[in-house]
């Protein structure tokens, strides 16, 4: 149902409309707090258009409210106010323009129905009125309340002319599409098929920040799927995009490689909203291009992509801009993907689970959400029974865990200690001394105990001392 009012019953757009009122200006709440409202959502983020100046009425308001926390961008004409726990901007109505090569607008006075054309959506160009003549009155000239029933994406203007004024909105299309659930005008995936290369001229925190967006929304593949149609993903992502038309086994996986992904990063966020497991189930086969070979008796193979791919994480993360804190976990992840499934077989020893374990520590649990994900067969017999498996390797792992209490473990004697007894100073011996422990307990040979550790320490600490002096003594 198109409403021609709402009924928005928040005291502080109420108070905003009564001081747009003694000022003398139409003031307007729009974009993505309408667009909430009317899916039924309630935001607690305002964008306010006035027709006049947009910063001396933030100025008003603020004054008003006794906030002193008013940030005024002059650049753009824009003002942004923390309310308890809202955060309200402040922008004159306008119209804006640029140059081919620049994301920096002329901007110019406009009236409300031309700076709602400027909008990147209908659903986002749609404004409530806040004065009290007609309070709760609805401008809607794009028509964003009917796309909304029909879920659909569309532009206010022509999808060329609404990308060429800001290319991001390429993305945004995406973006939306993933988070709402909703379909793409078809014009809009032409245009951006057209476009893609002006994405060029955005800088990469924004494109980036837009493509995180898509990834931590419920269904990830809704954006991504026409990133790649569009040929957006070979400019954004190439990685990823060469993941299509690389074949592989049907036994596990979708056939091709791109699709594998797009199920699997959908099968994780089923599971998780943790945005950088979703990536790790992104890149977990981003090595399989190179890695690609053809066997006779198999068919084709990637041995070793997991390590390949692990190594492309760092130089991703760079490129894209991601935050470098999460490297080590991602990377950890695409490593460690396919070790589970090896601990199937009833033969495998408690020292290879304890191993895996301690190499995957804190983020074991969400490296089984990702080998569970990782199953796109469509043989229902199969699926359950690689599930099974994985159970098993589950089971084995709780029961490892109860004797050795492995989870998160650190090494049972520090550096600190290791250079007390043995008498040396920090260096590379005491990291090698340090690995011989771990490695001893984590093959079996000695307890995970202080005491165990401790004397296992004595045994080799002369051994591995006279070795190192050796190797000193040859190079010099």
């Amino acid at each position: 149902m198109v409403r021609k009012k709402l009924d928005l019953k928040d005291r502080l757009l109420e108070e905003i409309g009564t001081l747009a009122d003694r000022a003398n200006l139409r003031a307007y709440v729009v974009g993505g707090y309408v667009r909430d409202f009317l899916l039924g959502r309630h935001g607690k983020d305002f964008d306010i258009v006035v027709v006049g100046d947009g910063v001396e009425f933030a100025n008003i308001v603020a004054r008003a409210l006794g906030s002193s926390n008013l940030v005024v961008y002059e650049k753009f004409g824009t003002a942004m106010l923390h309310v308890d726990d809202h955060k309200i901007e402040f922008v004159g109505a306008r119209k804006e323009s640029y140059t081919k090569k620049s994301r920096k607008p002329h901007v110019q006075q406009a009236s409300l129905e031309e700076d709602l054309s400027r909008r990147d959506f209908t659903v986002n160009a749609v404004a409530v009125s806040l004065n009290k003549e007609d309070c709760g009155a609805v401008v809607d000239p794009y028509d964003g309340q009917k796309d909304l029933q029909k879920e659909i994406m569309r532009t206010p203007l022509e999808p060329e002319r609404t990308f060429d004024d800001d290319p991001l909105r390429i993305m945004r299309a995406f973006r939306f599409a993933s988070q709402l659930g909703f379909k793409i005008e078809p014009a809009i995936l032409k245009a951006a098929t057209k476009m893609a290369r002006r994405l060029e001229i955005v800088s990469q925190e924004r494109i980036s920040d837009e493509f995180l967006k898509i990834m931590s929304s419920a269904k990830p593949s809704v954006g991504l799927q026409p990133m790649f149609a569009t040929g957006v993903m070979k400019i954004v992502f190439p990685e990823v995009f060469a993941l299509a038309g690389v074949d592989q086994r049907k036994d596990y996986h979708h056939k091709d490689v791109f699709l594998h992904t797009l199920k699997v990063v959908d099968n994780v966020a089923e599971k998780s909203e943790n945005v950088w497991l979703r990536m790790a189930a992104l890149l977990h086969d981003i090595a399989k291009p190179k890695t690609k070979a053809f066997q006779e008796d198999v068919g084709w193979t990637f041995h070793g992509h997991e390590e390949a791919g692990g190594r492309m994480v760092k130089p991703i993360f760079r490129r894209m801009k991601f935050p470098f804190e999460h490297v080590p976990y991602v990377e950890k992840l695409v490593r460690l993907h396919l070790r589970p499934m090896a601990l199937v077989d009833d033969i495998v020893t408690d020292s290879a689970v304890r191993r895996l374990m301690f190499e995957a520590g804190e983020a074991i649990d969400h490296l089984m959400i990702l080998c569970r994900a990782d199953i796109t067969s469509k043989n229902p017999k199969l699926v359950e029974q690689v599930r099974k498996n994985y159970e098993l390797v589950v089971t084995k792992m709780e029961e490892v865990e109860a004797k050795d209490h492995i989870r998160n473990w650190q090494p049972p004697v520090r550096g600190e200690e290791i250079m007390k007894v043995c008498g040396i100073v920090p260096g590379r011996l005491v990291g090698q001394i340090k690995r011989r422990i771990t490695d001893a307990v984590l093959d079996g040979i000695i307890p995970n105990e202080h005491e165990a550790a401790l004397k296992y320490l004595m045994e080799i600490k002369d051994e591995m001392m006279k070795n190192a002096e050796k190797v000193a003594q040859s190079n010099v």
